[in-house]
């Protein structure tokens, strides 16, 4: 792989777990849009401010994903039906309750930490230190973010699992 020194052969497996990292993060961006759009109630306020912030965050994490396969010189997947297929976030509907959302993004987040360590996993055998340190980042992020909704359901007064 020339100027990046990698190997093409083992970052393959990157690559492929990239893409459903990819995918993942379309479905997790969109269903925010929809909560975003469709949260109502007394927590309005909080909910839709803080699902505008995930989702701009998401929509940047989508270009950083496609743009580190190219960079490893694949393709990003890009479209729907595809996505549909590879994530292993699936969609919410549009009545879906405020508390309800949150929970259902705690979730969602469990299954973008699983991908992400996947992705480090076939990243480190590779040797890819340039996905290691992007996706380390993301890790943080969706950590912290998590963290955040969870003291906000304490708050909410709901029963939630432990991390």
């Amino acid at each position: 792989m020339g100027y990046l020194n990698l190997d093409k052969k083992k970052t393959t497996t990157t690559a492929k777990e990239l893409n459903v990292l990819l995918a993942d993060y379309h479905l997790y961006y969109q269903k925010l849009r929809n909560f975003h759009w469709n949260v109502v109630g007394h927590n309005f306020f909080d909910l839709h401010i803080k699902f505008e912030e995930m989702y701009e965050d998401a929509k940047l994490k989508v270009d950083e994903i496609a743009e580190r396969i190219l960079t490893l010189r694949f393709q990003p997947t890009s479209n729907f039906t595809d996505y549909l297929k590879m994530s292993n976030i699936k969609e919410s509907s549009e009545d879906t309750k405020d508390i309800e959302m949150v929970k259902i993004l705690l979730d969602d987040h469990g299954k973008l930490l699983k991908q992400m360590r996947n992705v480090v996993e076939k990243a480190d055998a590779a040797g890819d230190e340039g996905t290691i340190d992007m996706i380390g980042g993301f890790i943080g992020h969706i950590e912290k973010i998590s963290w955040m909704l969870d003291a906000w359901m304490m708050k909410a007064g709901d029963n939630h699992p432990e991390a």
